[in-house]
């Protein structure tokens, strides 16, 4: 079967990007079913994109008018498509050709691949460029910025006391899920600590002096 997926990032595309534009340029290719989208680029979720793939078996095509409208980057297009390719689905992207498994598809299939490599080694490229200019400042810290302790704080008390999810919370405060779930374990262990019986602070003082005299013996 014939599957077109159609994608824009914003209502208003230009002229030749918009959904009724691609759809008509998939259904001219012979597509039976056009699937449509719409998501911005700093969307990850993709759900109609993801269920169409669930649904693609050997024998099948998938059609896009361009390959950025399957993928963000050459990378994630290569990869994507190769994963494809490798279960029997043709990928027809109608300005580039057809990935399949004979020579010509193969041939436009290390073509993207190339195209990805190069791609990746330009971003390694630029992000060492960036840090060995960014350490010749003062106050340089390597990698992501802390996150506030008191939004952290407050995400975890909506979680434990308030009833809110971990996705609710993590929206409300302006932090990531996966964050948030970390405090959350932490928080819970501290509890579970002070709660213990056996943590007492001169207990805890004596096992620090023993960690201490343990690390004297290592070195």
């Amino acid at each position: 079967m014939f599957y077109g997926y159609a994608r824009v990032s914003t209502r208003g595309q230009v002229k030749g990007n918009s959904l009724a534009e691609q759809r008509q340029q998939l259904l001219d290719s012979g597509c039976e079913e056009v699937i449509e989208e719409q998501y911005t680029g700093t969307t990850t979720e993709r759900p109609q994109l993801d269920a169409l793939l669930t649904r693609l078996k050997d024998g099948d095509t998938l059609i896009v008018t361009k390959l950025d409208r399957l993928a963000r980057s050459a990378m994630e297009g290569a990869n994507l498509i190769k994963e494809l390719t490798d279960k029997g689905i043709r990928v027809n992207i109608l300005n580039i050709g057809e990935v399949d498994e004979r020579p010509q598809g193969r041939l436009m299939l290390h073509i993207l691949l190339a195209f990805a490599e190069f791609e990746r080694d330009m971003i390694v490229e630029r992000t060492q460029a960036g840090k060995a200019i960014a350490r010749t400042k003062a106050g340089f810290r390597e990698g992501r910025p802390p996150i506030d302790k008191a939004r952290k704080d407050a995400a975890v008390d909506m979680v434990l006391n308030g009833g809110k999810s971990y996705k609710e919370a993590a929206a409300a405060v302006g932090i990531s899920k996966s964050t948030l779930i970390r405090a959350v374990r932490a928080k819970k262990a501290e509890i579970t600590i002070s709660s213990d019986p056996f943590y007492t602070d001169s207990n805890i003082r004596y096992l620090e002096r023993k960690m201490e005299d343990y690390k004297a013996s290592r070195t």
